[in-house]
């Protein structure tokens, strides 16, 4: 049994050991905090002076700040900001205003150009003596300025609108016109007057060596009246 008294001859190798490990430890743990440390407190260029917060400006305001906590500076540029944010939001809606006013007044109202086209189209493919020159009225087509390439025949129609000194509203209007059998230019000239509805003035139709097609004419028909003694409807001699 005097052999279990002995020491462990191992044990006298591990006793220096452990203080030399644990303080191997203690260094890499001290290290890595100043580390951390050092990268947590770098200096903002950024923060508001006495504050741990980012200065806002223009470019990087969210508003998630409350404006009693921002500086002077800082109130001058959430100002700018949105300022010019409310200036792009005006802008967008007079702009799409204007595209509504123009759509409407040149589109969709009953007394734009477009529909003065249409209407006149209509009584061009209801015209007996029109489908006699151009063809079937299924297949005639109406477009702007002529032109050779195909592509651009859907050109904007020809039309001026004007006043002159009475107050009346005149507005001038040719189109192309084209079936199977021929082509020709159709011309159009309407009046407006005060507190009054679009009246036309004359409308025909001119196809090459082919007699003009009347199918309004107001000149001639205030002509034919005076022959008759009409005027207005009731015979004046």
């Amino acid at each position: 049994m005097h052999h279990l008294s002995r020491p462990f001859w191992g044990c006298s190798t591990l006793k220096p050991t452990i203080p030399t490990l644990v303080t191997v430890f203690s260094r890499c743990l001290t290290t890595t905090q100043r580390r951390y440390a050092t990268n947590d407190t770098l200096p903002n260029n950024n923060a508001r002076p006495g504050s741990n917060r980012r200065a806002v400006t223009i470019a990087n305001d969210d508003g998630r700040v409350r404006w009693s906590e921002l500086s002077v500076g800082e109130k001058a540029a959430r100002t700018t900001q949105q300022s010019f944010n409310l200036g792009i939001i005006a802008l967008g809606v007079v702009m799409t205003g204007g595209v509504a006013y123009f759509l409407f007044t040149d589109v969709f109202s009953l007394d734009s150009k477009t529909s003065h086209f249409n209407r006149a189209v209509k009584r061009i493919r209801e015209d007996p003596r029109c489908l006699e020159i151009l063809g079937d009225s299924k297949t005639i087509r109406a477009f702007g300025e002529a032109s050779w390439n195909r592509w651009t025949r859907n050109r904007h129609i020809a039309s001026t609108v004007s006043k002159d000194k009475m107050g009346v509203d005149h507005m001038l209007m040719h189109f192309n016109v084209e079936g199977p059998r021929n082509h020709g230019v159709v011309h159009m000239h309407m009046i407006k007057r005060p507190q009054d509805e679009w009246q036309y003035r004359y409308l025909y139709l001119d196809v090459q060596q082919q007699p003009r097609i009347w199918l309004e004419n107001a000149d001639k028909d205030h002509n034919d009246q005076r022959a008759s003694g009409k005027m207005f409807g009731v015979r004046w001699w």
